[in-house]
């Protein structure tokens, strides 16, 4: 073949791979816009006049409304006999209390969870994705109905709000009064709760408000932080009954507020791992109480408090929905038009007359019908027509079953006998709860022929990887991406994926211990030491944390040694500074030994600090005495200094990686033993070790020493194999850190560091890189496995074949992420009417765009092509010299 040929064929190898990267996130758009449609919502605000063309509105009971959301209330610490909530616990039992266990769908994250409270609809999944943007606008309720418009449209009192900003995201312009603190600065447990209490005695002694709004966050933080079992956790729901007991001793003394419903409850619970998001009992089992002296006359004096129950369901369970209805009919405004709740009935016997009770009911399935119409129209009433008269769909039996109690409830309205109410009460109960059941399940409007166009990109940008790569795929890395293509399709695999990719690193690396044995290796010992390290050391890791969905609350190191014995954590997290500064010095010896040398101790001690006072403000229990006098910290406490702290450490850090860089692009050596990029390397292994949790610290001395002996091998291994190796621990490393294909594994611990104020793309990208921290460092290793490659290519003379070694590597990677995003695609449309399908196959391709788009596209192409190509020029330059 000619020069010409083979450089024009190249030329378009690169340009199909090219096509082939940017088509990738344009399949996520295309096919995330068909499968995470916005519903179609009813417009405008209910009236009393279209709800029900029978009689008067039902009186409200309530002319006031405090409404107190403690973020993330599971119900057992509320419930259960070690809760800190004693006063709530003491109203339940005197019956000023009605106690309920609510049921909150997945996702169970903030902003969809105030969505169903507040409208009683079901709100879309892609809600789990705004709910991370404190910026965006496009998920406001400015124009949907919800309870709070209807109180403001009474004008009988303003509406106040204090608490989680997430409340003046979903309602511009709603309040009259407010004051926000953001939901994500999750390492602080108090003065976001201060904020919010110190507001409550004034606002108690006011007689100008109709609506109180609060929502406190520090429970919640203190769940990310230290989990459900955290010793913070009985103290903050102390603290939580005392704000209780404030509101209902005002409710009970002062006059102005005699008339005043108190609701508490959570937006969501938490998992036992104090992470929400997905759909295990605990996340989906938050308390929901009212509370008021008028509902003693109810004669609901229950148990308090309750054993504990593995189920968290505590007392009667209602959807988080119901609130809605109910909460219209106390307060007397007519039912949100999208809602889709249905009314508690144990708050009926609030209204003596059975022809109210039934009204009350009826308005309710009035609303219900009106959303089923915009969803069906008429031909849900064609079963009518038929000549044997049957519903035979799911639409018609709506029909069916509510023209059957609509009958009853006019008879009753028309002073039939009693008995037809209480015939009447259990089928509206039923009808509302099957219409409920229905109507959620028809939550989603999939748009198919989007989701198609999106599959078939996903399935071009493979073809062109395919065609991009100057070899075929080598047999394991194809059985690796078919093996994980078809296990997208199981959600018990999807939940349970790390095991996959352990087990998949496990035998990849056995393989080759046993190969380099059979080919009779040099030194055959040494190989077998070697690669029997590799293999302990991903024992270990893969033993670090547990995660997915069945074992996430097992032992595991963290918990059974690191956790337990401070002063054994922080001598493994002093090891692996006084690795990185020992690395770091080497990586500077081309400077001054004194600069070298003061540069990494100050950097590296720096860092050091700031993760101890981290700690010390995060989780004091991981705390040793012997480091704080060690390092003599006068650490005052307070975001404020923990931010100060970071910025100095990331400023460091971004003028020696620039350094790095630059010296790299100048042909230079910034290390007189070694290329730069490791330099760069353990500049951005310091960065990650800053964005990791303390106990996650140690890993990275595991994976230097992997990446090491990994390193040796480099002549025995060929460049698929290198490709292959990078990608499992790429994979094995996200798992062994605690990640998992759930939206409650989430880490948002490091997500603020650095940062004073919200600011969307610093969180996303700080979040990203402390929940993806061993993929991207494994990512930057490779290119060091791949100059070496190239470096031994060029000493073998072999052809040229060393300009295709980035261009290999991107291909293979590229050819997996565009299968795996297609099998994640098809699974989600085959699956989209799987029970799991909000809670499994939906997380999953939210974790896909993470890992294509930043993973894929912004560390191994992005990061991974800019470190190449300077680590090429620096070693050219070497050559020459």
């Amino acid at each position: 073949m000619s020069p010409r040929r083979s450089r024009d064929g190249g030329i378009l190898s690169t340009l199909l791979l090219v096509a082939a990267n940017l088509l990738v996130p344009i399949a996520i758009f295309v096919f995330g816009k068909g499968f995470f449609p916005y519903k179609p919502l009813l417009p405008g605000l209910a009236t009393y006049g279209e709800s029900s063309v029978y009689g008067e509105p039902p009186k409200a009971q309530f002319d006031k409304l405090v409404f107190m959301v403690v973020d993330a209330l599971r119900s057992d610490f509320v419930y259960k006999a070690n809760s800190g909530f004693k006063f709530t616990q003491s109203l339940i039992r005197d019956g000023g209390a009605l106690p309920f266990t609510a049921h909150a769908t997945s996702p169970t994250v903030t902003m969809p969870r105030l969505k169903a409270i507040t409208t009683g609809s079901i709100p879309s999944f892609l809600d789990v994705v705004l709910n991370l943007d404190e910026g965006d606008e496009s998920s406001s309720l400015a124009s949907q109905d919800t309870w709070l418009a209807q109180m403001k449209r009474k004008k009988k009192g303003k509406l106040v709000m204090y608490g989680d900003d997430t409340w003046l995201k979903l309602f511009p312009g709603m309040f009259d009064r407010f004051e926000g603190t953001t939901s994500f600065f999750v390492s602080d447990f108090t003065e976001v709760d201060n904020n919010v209490t110190r507001h409550v005695p004034e606002e108690l002694e006011r007689k100008d408000w109709n609506t109180l709004v609060l929502h406190y966050l520090g429970l919640d933080h203190i769940g990310h932080k230290g989990g459900p079992r955290s010793p913070h956790m009985l103290n903050k729901q102390h603290e939580m009954d005392g704000i209780v007991k404030q509101i209902y001793q005002a409710i009970e003394s002062k006059d102005h507020l005699k008339s005043t419903l108190f609701v508490v409850c959570g937006d969501h619970g938490m998992n036992d791992a104090g992470n929400h998001g997905a759909s295990s009992a605990g996340e989906t089992s938050p308390a929901l109480l009212f509370l008021s002296p008028k509902l003693k006359k109810l004669n609901k004096r229950l148990r308090a408090p309750l054993p504990e129950n593995p189920d968290f369901q505590y007392y009667d369970t209602v959807e988080q929905s119901d609130l809605a209805p109910t909460l219209a009919a106390l307060m007397g405004v007519p039912i949100s038009k999208n809602n889709l709740g249905a009314t508690i009935p144990d708050f009926l016997p609030f209204w003596s007359s059975s022809e109210v009770k039934a009204e009350i009911l009826m308005r309710n399935a009035d609303q219900i019908m009106q959303v089923a119409h915009a969803a069906f129209g008429q031909k849900m009433y064609e079963w009518s027509f038929k000549e044997d008269g049957k519903p035979e769909t799911d639409d018609e039996k709506l029909a069916a079953g509510y023209m059957e109690f609509e009958q009853l409830y006019q008879q009753v309205y028309r002073g039939a006998s009693p008995d037809l109410y209480q015939e009447m009460i259990p089928k509206a109960g039923n009808w509302l709860h099957e219409a409920q059941s229905f109507l959620s399940g028809m939550a989603s409007n999939y748009d198919t022929p989007q989701m198609l166009l999106g599959f078939g990109i996903a399935l071009s940008a493979l073809v062109l990887a395919l065609i991009s790569s100057p070899t075929l795929p080598p047999i394991p890395f194809s059985l690796v991406t078919l093996a994980y293509g078809a296990m997208m399709f199981a959600s018990s695999y999807v939940e349970e994926e790390q095991h996959f990719w352990y087990w998949g690193t496990t035998a990849w690396f056995g393989y080759l211990l046993v190969r380099g044995l059979n080919r009779k290796t040099a030194h055959p010992i040494a190989h077998a030491v070697s690669f029997g390290v590799i293999l302990l050391a991903a024992r270990i890791i893969r033993s670090w944390n547990q995660t997915g969905q069945k074992f996430a609350g097992e032992p595991d190191i963290v918990t059974l040694y690191l956790q337990t014995s401070p002063v054994l954590l922080w001598c493994l997290v002093g090891a692996t500074y006084f690795w990185i500064q020992q690395h770091l010095t080497f990586g500077l010896s081309s400077l001054p030994i004194w600069l070298s040398f003061a540069t990494s101790i100050g950097l590296v001690l720096a860092a050091f600090t700031f993760k101890v006072a981290f700690v010390v403000e995060d989780a004091p229990e991981l705390l040793t005495e012997f480091v704080k006098k060690l390092l003599e910290i006068n650490f005052s406490g307070g975001g404020r200094e923990l931010v100060e702290r970071a910025r100095a450490v990331f400023i460091g850090l971004g003028i020696l990686m620039a350094a790095s860089l630059g010296f790299m692009g100048a042909k230079k050596q910034i290390s007189q033993g070694q290329p730069g990029v490791f330099t760069a390397l353990t500049v951005l292994t310091l960065f990650l070790v800053t964005q990791s949790r303390v106990t996650d610290i140690p890993l990275f001395l595991l994976y230097n020493l992997q990446f090491r002996l990994l390193l040796s091998y480099v002549p025995e291994l060929k460049l698929g194999e290198i490709t292959l190796s990078s990608l499992l621990l790429q994979y094995a490393s996200f798992f062994a850190q605690g990640g998992s294909n759930a939206i409650s594994s989430i880490d948002l611990s490091s997500a603020y560091n650095g940062i004073a104020t919200y600011n969307a793309t610093f969180v996303g990208i700080l979040t990203f890189l402390s929940n993806w921290a061993g993929p991207v460092y494994w990512a930057v290793a490779t290119v060091i496995l791949l100059l070496s490659k190239r470096q031994h290519l060029l000493s073998r003379r072999r052809g040229g074949e060393e300009g295709n070694v980035y261009k290999l590597h991107v291909s293979l990677m590229t050819v997996f992420i565009a299968a795996a995003t297609a099998a994640v695609m098809g699974a989600c449309g085959v699956l989209r009417d799987h029970l799991f399908i909000w809670t499994v196959f939906s997380p999953k391709y939210l974790y896909v765009v993470a890992w294509a788009g930043g993973v894929h596209l912004g560390v191994n192409v992005g990061m991974g092509g800019l470190l190449y190509w300077l680590g090429v020029r620096e070693g050219s330059g070497r050559e020459k010299a």
